[in-house]
């Protein structure tokens, strides 16, 4: 395990673990936590949004709520809520890009490991199959498991390339800062002196450890023997410059990172900006091909496509994901509900209320300013107010 985390850890393949000094795994870790930080900010944030999508049932093309329902919704299994389910889901495809779920009883559960053979012109096979510190004592072929997959190339492995290269530029940036806040200093000795064997332990005394202490600390006195003159060249320096730098270059690692799940970096360093369009682009060119990918798969094997030509399907609704004012959204409102676009209990539906259990609710309108050219022209001849 130690061997395969330090290929993870730095990028390198085929070398065996070698010793680290403590400067050299503060570093590694320091490496770890930022890119960490950037790439499960994004994780996170896929994951938070697809759990706020509603997964739709469908049977004849009419929208109904039933078991299938209540298990991408609310329970897929006895041991996690389908938020949870989701966050592990999509943890699962972007740290490895793909990612298998399970059907056993009529819960589902994503598996941590397993094997996968692959046949070109038959159903893979998914062996070793484990969920937990549970392992399934049996083979499992494509058409009974669910399973996704991003892309080609592993974003865990893309990202990580990236920051080799650019982390080179954070490490010089934290030893400048650690360069401006340092001291130096020349040391005069008499020659004469050095000759003197009590006076070389003191001398080496004072190099190895006053000094250092001398060095550190916020107030001290380095103590000075005879034949011996220390005189300062260079002072501490405080400038705020050095470590926004440093924390500049690491937001380009964040927002880099960002670009490659398709998330406007905005939305991850806080900036409140126009958040409504880079909530247009997370839903654009993040979510909903995420979605698409998982309602596929789900149409595919738990429908098939005797069942999806009958209208029996499911779809992931990403329309919840942004957030709807009531009152700033009352003009549109009023528009789609005049229009016969939507009903009320549409409209209730997306703003998070109860539905209105009546017939009436159900019901499409339209206003009476919308006709049609020709019976626009005929009461007009007719003199009729339209």
């Amino acid at each position: 395990m130690a061997f395969h985390f330090w290929k993870w850890l730095t990028g390198k393949t085929g070398e065996e673990p070698k010793p680290v000094t403590e400067g050299e795994f503060f570093d590694l870790a320091t490496d770890l936590y930022i890119r960490e930080l950037a790439f499960q900010s994004c994780v996170n944030l896929a994951g938070n949004a697809l759990s706020k999508c509603e997964f739709k049932t469908f049977e004849g093309d009419v929208e109904k709520k039933g078991a299938e329902y209540y298990l991408w919704n609310i329970e897929p299994n006895q041991n996690q809520n389908s938020t949870a389910f989701l966050h592990k889901l999509v943890h699962q495809l972007y740290n490895t890009r793909t990612a298998l779920v399970v059907d056993q009883g009529g819960k589902l559960y994503v598996a941590d490991s397993y094997v996968r053979r692959e046949y070109a012109l038959y159903e893979d096979l998914f062996e070793q199959v484990t969920v937990g510190e549970f392992t399934f004592g049996r083979t499992f072929s494509q058409s009974e498991v669910l399973f996704f997959e991003l892309t080609q190339e592993n974003m865990r492995r893309i990202t990580n390339g990236l920051y080799l290269s650019y982390g080179k530029l954070i490490a010089y940036g934290m030893k400048g800062y650690q360069k401006s806040r340092g001291e130096k200093g020349t040391m005069s000795l008499d020659v004469q002196m050095m000759s003197n064997a009590d006076f070389r332990k003191r001398y080496e005394a004072i190099q190895n450890a006053d000094f250092r202490r001398f060095a550190e600390a916020e107030n001290a006195i380095l103590p000075v023997y005879k034949g011996m003159d220390y005189t300062a060249i260079s002072s501490k320096t405080y400038s705020a410059d050095s470590t926004r730098d440093i924390r500049s270059m690491i937001d380009d690692v964040t927002d880099f990172t960002a670009r490659g799940f398709g998330i406007p970096p905005a939305l991850l360093n806080g900036s409140v900006q126009d958040v409504s369009s880079a909530t247009d682009q997370l839903l654009t060119f993040c979510v909903d091909p995420l979605a698409d990918n998982i309602q596929e798969e789900i149409n595919r094997k738990r429908y098939g496509k005797a069942g999806y030509l009958r209208g029996n399907y499911l779809r992931v609704d990403t329309s919840a994901i942004k957030h709807i004012d009531l009152l700033s959204s009352s003009g549109n409102i009023d528009k789609l509900v005049s229009s016969g676009v939507v009903c009320i209990n549409d409209i209730r539906g997306l703003l998070g209320q109860p539905l209105i259990n009546e017939p009436w609710a159900w019901e499409h309108f339209i206003t009476k300013n919308y006709a049609t050219v020709e019976e626009l022209l005929k009461a007009l001849e007719g003199g009729e107010t339209v």
